[in-house]
């Protein structure tokens, strides 16, 4: 109740002028907790005032891949001259101090912060009742006990529960409720940051930006597969977390897509109570930009993200993407260096591969995310078919998402050669049998990584370098048919 009283006359001081405020209002209207341990260096000309998101005008929020995000708030300030303490409320909890900058937006250079604090022991029940062990309180509703309805006791425990003691008697574990006099010292309902400051002039819109962790986002992708046509739909979602702390009411957001650097350290935890929401408007694309050795995604509407909320944000959605089905049966280095009776069973892989182009009605940096696979089914419900994960990808650029094994294509090979030339080369023969079962003529890519230096000596089908370890043939199988694969290599260690 002071501290109320306390700002309401600092606001009626502000309306009559400065000197009234000085003249009524003095360190000693304040409560012991609200003083700054700077009173003895400020003498008569003590002031203190708070701030809170009501005074907010702006609120911006720049989130990274790692759990990090700058934070920038604007607010509306009604100051007066000279050196006072300012707490500055509703802050992250998850904030990194040492990271806060402040600016005037109003007078440039005409603010400054000389000191700052940052408190974060916030009230709770553990601690409200910690600092009031070996103190007297009431506890209220103790009729069924001892025969009134309250009754005054000294708390002298709260290891593993409250103990009390009334009139000599040792009561544990009180059944109504507590009633403690005044909050104690040194707690505070939300985390603030006290500052010390010069201000040259009188009302003030300030900006202030932090870095705080518990704020973090990650990409998802709808993919939607028209298996006929060979083109596909991609809508983009956003998953933003916050942990942080604090609530960020419609505020401007912005994506940082790539590995920012960032120094280990340790810092504040908290349990997190998840709230799901997606917000499933169309949103209009976003604007991206490279920033520094990333990419920043401006997201074009405010949004408002609740303390301990996780929503979904559309990003983008682009259609008529031209994709390809690929086939690949894989070999192990290990084949091509050793006799081998049988070989286990391989999979053949199912994946489907678009190029990130304007051309095919993409061409932006897409950040890593999950990009998931439905295709239509004979009565035209979707279902899904499959997903993988993608790393960030610049435009012009292949992506490559692996959907899992076909079921209907079968792959058998058999080693039919092996000659040990000499300690370094080897010579060896094999038999790749690709049978499919579908209804649709593919192509399957054998995929041969050899562990040495290497080369084909004879094929009945042409096989192209992909890199320095790894030869693929490209092998066209017809609706229900069958096609062997046959080749011989050498190796040389």
């Amino acid at each position: 109740m002071r501290i109320s009283a306390f700002i309401l006359g600092c606001a009626s001081a502000l309306m009559a002028g400065g000197d009234a405020f000085a003249q009524d209002i003095t360190p000693d209207d304040l409560p012991n907790r609200e003083r700054v341990q700077i009173e003895d260096r400020l003498g008569d000309n003590f002031q203190a005032t708070q701030t809170t998101i009501a005074d907010q005008s702006d609120v911006a929020i720049t989130i990274y891949n790692n759990n990090l995000a700058l934070v920038k708030d604007r607010r509306r300030l009604n100051l007066i001259p000279g050196e006072m303490t300012l707490r500055f409320m509703d802050v992250a909890q998850m904030i990194k101090p040492e990271t806060v900058s402040m600016r005037s937006i109003t007078s440039p250079g005409a603010l400054r912060i000389l000191e700052q604090n940052y408190e974060f022991d916030l009230i709770n029940y553990q601690k409200l009742m910690e600092k009031y062990v070996g103190k007297n309180v009431r506890l209220v509703n103790f009729s069924d006990q001892v025969g009134f309805e309250s009754v005054d006791a000294k708390l002298i425990s709260m290891n593993g529960g409250p103990v009390y003691e009334v009139d000599g008697q040792i009561f544990l574990n009180h059944p109504g409720s507590v009633a403690l006099p005044e909050i104690p010292e040194n707690l505070i309902a939300k985390p603030s940051l006290i500052w010390l400051l010069d201000n040259r002039g009188t009302d003030q819109e300030i900006e202030v930006t932090y870095l705080t962790q518990g704020v973090s986002w990650r990409a998802d992708y709808v993919v939607t597969y028209d298996d006929k046509s060979g083109v596909m739909d991609l809508d983009s979602w956003i998953t933003l977390t916050n942990s942080s702390g604090a609530a960020y009411e419609n505020a401007k957001l912005k994506l940082v897509a790539g590995d920012v650097n960032q120094l280990q350290q340790m810092y504040r935890g908290g349990a997190m109570a998840m709230e799901s929401r997606a917000v499933m408007a169309d949103a209009p694309m976003p604007k991206q930009e490279s920033f520094a050795e990333y990419h920043l995604y401006t997201v074009q509407r405010p949004t408002t993200i609740k303390e301990n909320q996780s929503k979904q944000v559309n990003l983008f959605s682009s259609q008529g993407i031209k994709v390809d089905r690929v086939y690949e049966y894989r070999g192990q280095a290990h084949y091509y260096s050793q006799q081998i009776p049988q070989f286990a069973p391989d999979k053949v892989a199912s994946y489907l591969v678009f190029e990130n182009e304007e051309e095919n009605q993409l061409g932006m940096p897409l950040p890593a995310g999950i990009m998931r696979v439905y295709q239509r089914d004979s009565e035209g419900a979707l279902q899904f078919s499959g997903e993988d994960r993608v790393d960030h990808t610049p435009k012009d650029e292949e992506v490559r998402l692996k959907l899992g094994n076909a079921f209907d294509v079968v792959g058998e090979r058999v080693q039919t050669d092996f000659r040990r030339i000499s300690n370094r080369v080897i010579e060896s023969s094999y038999e790749v049998t690709l049978r499919n079962h579908k209804e649709d003529d593919i192509v399957v890519d054998v995929v041969e990584p050899f562990y040495s230096d290497w080369e084909i000596l004879q094929s009945n089908i042409e096989h192209v370098k992909k890199d320095a370890r790894t030869a693929v043939f490209s092998v066209p199988v017809e609706a229900d048919g069958e096609v062997v694969l046959r080749y011989r290599v050498r190796v040389t260690s």
